[in-house]
């Protein structure tokens, strides 16, 4: 699954994740803000920046803030957004987490939120993540995870692989934990918090076709109790999930 396809899934879909409320709220975005606040940092990289929340919360605290991200309508809705805002130190650049278009060392910090389970190449994305961060710098990832039964994460990447045709993989934390050691980072604490996904808005958001809302629909009606309990799913499909924060530092 190459970094065009997920471009060209999520072009129409720009705007949907800038008015997201669960993309532009959460305990994980203040945490984002207060990791920055005070301490005067001059450039840092937003990647895979999707609707911009992670830049909008970084921009008033330092010097630049490049917003990356494979989908260039993404980028204009969040241009658009940060000149709405009065943000004038954002800048937009399109390219695949994969393959960064930026010298080595030349970010204080690098945060990625909601979007390493789009890549087609996870530790590829997080060691160019650790090639352009300063010796002294802070890497924050926020992602979706998965829980480590393997009947529960079967579960969960069959809903969303339907819901979201890129999507790639949910990484369980135990993955995670080896990834950002491969890639050159050491792990210095990592959270994980639980979110409730609106059944509603969640496919609205990704234009789920009908056909694979009913097969999603199909496969929670059909659920073992123990997906049904873990996940928490409701009547109307909402359901629960687990975010991980990994906050890292160069090894």
């Amino acid at each position: 699954m190459s970094e065009p396809y997920t471009a060209k899934h999520y072009a129409l879909r720009a705007q949907d994740y800038v008015t997201s409320t669960v993309h532009s709220q959460g305990s994980d975005l203040d945490r984002v803000e207060s990791l920055v606040a005070g301490k005067e940092l001059r450039r840092v990289l937003d990647i895979g920046c999707g609707g911009g929340h992670v830049t909008y919360r970084l921009a008033p605290h330092v010097g630049e803030v490049v917003a990356c991200d494979v989908t260039g309508p993404m980028l204009d809705a969040v241009a658009q957004e940060a000149a709405r805002q009065g943000l004038s130190n954002v800048t937009i650049v399109q390219a695949p987490a994969e393959k960064l278009p930026f010298e080595h060392g030349s970010f204080d910090a690098v945060f990625c939120r909601f979007t390493t389970h789009h890549w087609s190449d996870a530790l590829a994305g997080l060691r160019e993540a650790r090639r352009v961060l300063a010796p002294s710098g802070m890497a924050l990832f926020i992602d979706v995870t998965a829980p480590p039964s393997g009947l529960l994460d079967s579960w969960l990447q069959s809903m969303e692989l339907l819901r979201d045709i890129s999507h790639v993989r949910d990484y369980t934390v135990a993955e995670w934990t080896a990834m950002v050691g491969q890639a050159g980072f050491i792990l210095q604490s990592v959270g994980t918090h639980r979110l409730r996904m609106d059944f509603e808005s969640w496919i609205a958001r990704t234009k789920t076709p009908p056909e694979r809302v009913a097969a999603i629909r199909s496969l929670q009606q059909a659920a073992p109790d123990d997906v049904t309990r873990y996940f928490g799913i409701e009547a109307d499909g909402s359901f629960m999930i687990d975010i991980s924060s990994f906050l890292t530092a160069p090894l």
